[in-house]
């Protein structure tokens, strides 16, 4: 099995690739395959810290 490129270390303090413009170009990707619209502003939240997660957080859930 390969190793994993993610979650990235280190976290960095402020990453500025990890924008809003990334959360909405995945949520339009999300829809273009079939995926509901993201609209309302719980959704856009969950959506971001999922991909916080993927991308930074170690194993298990972001505190």
């Amino acid at each position: 099995m390969s190793e994993r490129a993610f979650p990235t270390r280190p976290l960095p303090a402020k990453d500025p690739r990890f924008t809003f413009g990334l959360v909405r170009d995945v949520a339009e990707v999300l829809e273009r395959h079939g995926y509901p619209p993201i609209v309302k502003g719980l959704d856009h939240r969950d959506l971001q810290q999922a991909l916080f997660q993927f991308l930074y957080a170690p194993d298990g859930p972001v505190s």
